[in-house]
C-alpha cells in the first residue's frame, strides 16, 4: 500500500471520538486483504456498541504496533501538496495508522513475521479502546504506541487531572443584587484561587501546567446567576495526590471540585540509535498498563498542529516512519530468539 494514498483515504473518513465504525470496518477490510496474502488472522474485538477496535496478527504477536482510529472535531477533508498531507487526523494518527500498515506489509514481505497491528476506539476522550484491550491481551512482550513525536523516541509524556469546578448560587434580579447570590462571582473568586497553585515540576517532564478550559453559566445578563461552573486541566508530572488536596482547599467555600479524569504520568523506553525527546500530551499507554507488553512512543508528525485547522504531516516523515516502524520491530523482535 502506498502510504500517502492510504494516509488521504483515511482522513477522508470522517472518525470523530464515537463515530469509528466506518474507520473500524474500512481497516478491517484493510488488513483482511494483507492476512489473506500473509496467512494472517483479523478480528473486531468489541468495545462499545458500533466501536470496535481492529487486531491483526501475523504468527505469535513478540511485538505489536498500534495507535488510535479516532479523531477531534470538526471533520476536515484530505489536500496535499509537494511536502505535506494536510486534514483532520493527519498527524493524529491516521498518518500513523498508514505508516504502520506499509511498514507491515513490507516486513511481511521480507519474511518478517510474530508481530501484530492493533488500532483502537476512544483515545482523545477516555482510551475505551485501549482499556478494552488491556482486558484483552494477546501475549505481546512490546507494544509501539504511535503518536506524532517528530519521529522521536519519546522518553515520558506527562498525565492528566481533570475537574468540574461547580458553583451555586440565588437567583435575583440585577437591580437588587444584593437579593441574590451570584454563583459566577464564587466560581472566579474559585478559578483565580486555582490560577494562584504552585504546581510541581519534574526534572525529565518538565513543570505542570494548568488550563480553565470551558467556563460556563448564568441565564440572561438582567439574572443574578444561581449556577456556574468551569472545566479544569492540570497535566501531571507526579503523584496527584497533594494536587488534589490544594484543588479543594482552593474552590472551599465557593464551589465544589469534582474529579472527572485522572491518568498517571509515564517514564518509557529507549532503542540506542534513536532520537529521543520528552512530551506533554496523553497517550493511551497508561490504559493499556503492561497488558500489551513494554510501551514505546513514537510516530511522524508534530503534536503542535494536533487538534488545529492546520493540521499536517509532512511526506518525509510519514516515509521516515515506516523504516523506523520496521527497524523497530526486527531489533525487539531479536530479544525473542
Amino acid at each position: 500500500m502506498q502510504v500517502f494514498k492510504l494516509t488521504r483515504q483515511l482522513i477522508e473518513i470522517e472518525s470523530i471520538t464515537g463515530n469509528e465504525r466506518r474507520i473500524g470496518d474500512f481497516l478491517f477490510e484493510q488488513l483482511n486483504e494483507l492476512a489473506q496474502r500473509f496467512e494472517g488472522e483479523v478480528e473486531k474485538m468489541v468495545v462499545e456498541t458500533d466501536r470496535n477496535n481492529v487486531f491483526a496478527r501475523f504468527g505469535e504477536p513478540f511485538v505489536v504496533l498500534s495507535t488510535h482510529m479516532d479523531t477531534v472535531p470538526p471533520f476536515i477533508p484530505s489536500r496535499e501538496d509537494e511536502d505535506q498531507i494536510w486534514g483532520r487526523g493527519a498527524c493524529d494518527t491516521k498518518g500513523i495508522i498508514a505508516a504502520m500498515i506499509t511498514a507491515a506489509e513490507q516486513l511481511l514481505e521480507t519474511g518478517t513475521r510474530n508481530f501484530g497491528l492493533l488500532f483502537v476506539v476512544g483515545e482523545e476522550r477516555n482510551s475505551a479502546g485501549a482499556h478494552a484491550a488491556a482486558h484483552n491481551p494477546r501475549g505481546s512482550r512490546f507494544l509501539i504506541n504511535g503518536e506524532p513525536t517528530e519521529n522521536k523516541l519519546a522518553l515520558g509524556s506527562k498525565g492528566t487531572l481533570r475537574y468540574e469546578i461547580v458553583a451555586r448560587g440565588r437567583m435575583a434580579h440585577s437591580a437588587y443584587p444584593e437579593l441574590g447570590e451570584s454563583a459566577i462571582d464564587k466560581l472566579l473568586n474559585a478559578l483565580q484561587r486555582i490560577r494562584a497553585m504552585e504546581l510541581p515540576s519534574d526534572e525529565v517532564l518538565g513543570p505542570s501546567t494548568l488550563n480553565i478550559g470551558t467556563i460556563s453559566g448564568g441565564r440572561a445578563p438582567n439574572i443574578v446567576p444561581d449556577e456556574a461552573r468551569a472545566e479544569i486541566l492540570i497535566r501531571l508530572v507526579g503523584d496527584p495526590a497533594e494536587l488534589r488536596k490544594q484543588i479543594e482547599a482552593a474552590v472551599a467555600p465557593d464551589a465544589e471540585a469534582q474529579e472527572v479524569l485522572v491518568i498517571p504520568p509515564v517514564r518509557l523506553n529507549s532503542l540506542n540509535g534513536f532520537a529521543t525527546t520528552i512530551v506533554a500530551f496523553t497517550t493511551d499507554i497508561p490504559a493499556f498498563g503492561e497488558a500489551w507488553g513494554q510501551p514505546f512512543l513514537i510516530g511522524p508528525g508534530s503534536i503542535h498542529v494536533a487538534h488545529t485547522a492546520e493540521e499536517r504531516i509532512p511526506k518525509s516523515q510519514l516515509k521516515e516512519a515506516v523504516g523506523l516502524y520496521k527497524e523497530m520491530v526486527v531489533r525487539l523482535s531479536l530479544q525473542n530468539k
